[in-house]
């Protein structure tokens, strides 16, 4: 019986380890993903920013050339 109890005991040390490892990596996952989303969320922020600055500098380039002609 003792050598049964040792296995067991053995097998609960193992599978709740891999429990622990499990949640851990589930837990990493989900903040990547989390960081992901705000990090694409930004992007299409800035890459609004920057359209709105080509625009401008196109209006700002027309109105100098023809304050220029």
């Amino acid at each position: 019986m003792a050598k049964n109890d040792r296995l067991r005991d053995a097998a609960v040390k193992i599978g709740t380890a891999a429990g622990r490892m499990d949640r851990k990596a589930h837990q990493t996952a989900q903040k990547a993903a989390k960081a992901g989303a705000v990090a694409r969320d930004e992007l299409r922020l800035l890459s609004k920013q920057v359209e709105a600055l080509k625009n401008q500098l196109n209006k700002s380039a027309k109105r100098l050339q023809s304050a220029l002609k």
